[in-house]
């Protein structure tokens, strides 16, 4: 599992590599796929929690109001994200995400940024 925050509020330029390198993706030569589960902060203030295999083409649809769960809660940030090689982690993760456990353990895990961000 990999953690990444988004401060900025975009999706990251160079995903994670494996921490072995042995899958190429430092070269840019990756030949497995990775899975993500991300948390965007919606303009109500409320979290939504998805997950996809292509990170930067599901943030660019939210931003670009064509996912129908998000389109009227615009703008929306995204200010994190995990990595998973095996995509029934992911899944796994995302549904224990939604529970209440899981979304008490989020808003706790990410307090400090909202914090910053003034939420």
């Amino acid at each position: 599992m990999f953690l990444r925050f988004c401060k900025n509020g975009e999706a990251p330029e160079r995903l994670p590599c494996h921490p072995t390198g042995r899958h190429g993706g430092c070269r840019g030569e990756s030949n497995l796929n990775m899975y993500y589960i991300y948390i965007l902060l919606l303009n109500n203030n409320q979290l939504y929690t998805g997950s996809t295999n292509n990170l930067k083409r599901r943030i660019a649809e939210h931003k670009a109001g064509k996912v129908k769960s998000t389109n009227k809660r615009l703008p929306i940030k995204f200010i994190h994200y995990e990595a998973y090689l095996l995509k029934s982690d992911a899944e796994r993760r995302e549904k224990y995400l939604k529970t209440t456990e899981g979304k008490y353990f989020l808003r706790q895990q990410l307090r400090d940024l909202f914090k910053n961000l003034g939420k």
